[in-house]
């Protein structure tokens, strides 16, 4: 890459908005690994920040890098102690007690919340408390102040005082994680607004039907200079409809790609990996559970192949330990999962002792095919079906797409694990050379991305 910012970027600072708060899925965290390390080695000396709900945890994985939360009153003050302790102990001393904490913040503030509510709402009605009172209109003063400024002060003055703001990669923009969405464009409109450059990479699109977040959406991502997807088979149009310009939009492939071609081995896998994804946006009937262990108990004996768990998400809404686990027991030798704490790239690596992957988590298909490995993507929702073939349309094939609701699973599913097997030495290096091929494209988007900082700084020495 190019040769940067003055003396190494010192005094500029790059804040990340990451895709995942609680650094609870190691997909998002290898993307995180990858954009922090392509800052690091642009602007050797610039500040980085990352969103979090968890600075110890985000100073575990990146020491050196300041975890920054919506609340907070200096977001790129330096770090407290807890952080640095959590950065010379790494995640897997200090992942254990971040979590806790957060889980323990998740449980106690709505009840606080709702607490405060209640004794504020007793207050206004004093005397009366029969009578119901409206609530109060906002100011003039209140309905002017941006949206993010109200609810995110912290992360209103980490954009006003970066540099240059970057959306980390995901499939969150979209109706299956409303929220989300608008916290991101939110984050984004508003660096527009104080005349922060702002920019979003690794992006999968859709599916975006909400008219709301529709607009929200056209409202913010056309003001965008750059928009890096990682998917051309919906994405662009999508944001063609959205009224982003097309010379804002490249198509890149997933982030994640570079991690997962570091750790590469030379020789094929003679396992099958499995991962199961069930949550409120991938939701799977018990029957169909089951039908995938039996399916996968059976492949093992007919390839005397052993089953590795792989586990992707460890948040709360979509625990695959939890949902993977049970498939592999009863099987012959399976292979024990990795830690609930490890890095990113020991993951990718267990992915690279299989044959085949049969999953329904998106990233682990992404590791998979990246190290030149076939996929049968498990799925019960549009959503899923267009991360998963756009990955086939990205890497040329590779991916046999499954649905989790068909009548017949018990014999298509099956089916596909064979011929997912049985062509594996095939495609293997023809996966490997179009995941080189993003790559390429990824550090290229990434090279628009430093021009927008080094651009501005250039027009204001």
């Amino acid at each position: 890459m190019g040769a940067g910012l003055p003396c190494g970027g010192a005094g500029h600072r790059v804040l990340i908005e990451n895709s995942e708060y609680w650094l609870r899925n190691y997909g998002d965290l290898a993307m995180l690994d990858v954009t922090v390390r392509r800052i690091r080695a642009r602007w050797p000396l610039a500040t980085v920040g990352v969103m979090t709900e968890s600075p110890a945890l985000v100073a575990a994985y990146f020491p050196g890098v300041l975890g920054i939360t919506v609340g907070s009153r200096d977001p790129w003050g330096a770090p407290v102690r807890v952080e640095r302790l959590a950065a010379a102990v790494g995640p897997a001393v200090a992942g254990p007690p971040a979590v806790a904490a957060l889980r323990a913040r998740a449980w106690l503030l709505p009840r606080a919340i709702r607490v405060r509510d209640r004794l504020r709402d007793l207050r206004s009605r004093g005397s009366s408390a029969d009578e119901p009172q409206p609530a109060p209109e906002p100011s003039h003063a209140e309905i002017l102040v941006p949206r993010i400024e109200r609810r995110h002060p912290g992360a209103a003055r980490a954009v006003r005082e970066a540099s240059l703001v970057v959306a980390l990669g995901g499939g969150y923009m979209t109706d299956a994680d409303i929220p989300q969405a608008g916290r991101v464009l939110d984050l984004l409109e508003y660096a527009c607004g104080v005349g922060v450059p702002a920019a979003m990479v690794g992006q999968g699109i859709g599916p975006l039907r909400d008219p709301e977040l529709r607009e929200r959406a056209t409202q913010a991502l056309g003001k965008l200079p750059l928009i890096a997807l990682r998917e051309r088979r919906r994405g662009p149009e999508l944001l063609e409809s959205l009224g982003v310009p097309s010379s804002a939009v490249v198509v890149t492939g997933d982030d994640a790609i570079e991690l997962a071609q570091d750790v590469r081995n030379v020789s094929p896998g003679n396992d099958i990996g499995v991962c199961l994804r069930v949550a409120k946006y991938s939701p799977v009937a018990a029957r169909a559970q089951e039908t995938v262990g039996s399916a996968l108990r059976a492949a093992a004996v007919e390839f005397d192949a052993r089953l590795v768990p792989l586990i992707i998400a460890e948040t709360p809404g979509s625990p695959d330990r939890a949902t993977t686990l049970p498939l592999v027991r009863g099987s012959a030798n399976p292979v024990e999962p990795v830690g609930s704490f490890v890095r990113p790239a020991e993951v990718a690596a267990e992915v690279g002792r299989c044959r085949i992957l049969v999953t329904g988590a998106y990233h682990l298909a992404v590791f998979a095919l990246s190290q030149g490995i076939p996929v049968v993507g498990l799925t019960s929702t549009e959503y899923y079906d267009d991360k998963f073939l756009g990955l086939a349309d990205m890497f040329g094939g590779g991916v046999r797409l499954v649905h989790l609701d068909d009548p017949e699973l018990s014999e298509h599913l099956p089916a596909a694990i064979r011929a997912a097997w049985d062509e594996a030495d095939d495609v293997r290096a023809a996966l490997r050379a179009r995941a080189d091929e993003q790559v390429l494209g990824s550090r290229n988007a990434f090279e628009r991305l430093f021009g927008l900082l080094e651009r501005t700084h250039t027009e204001h020495a």
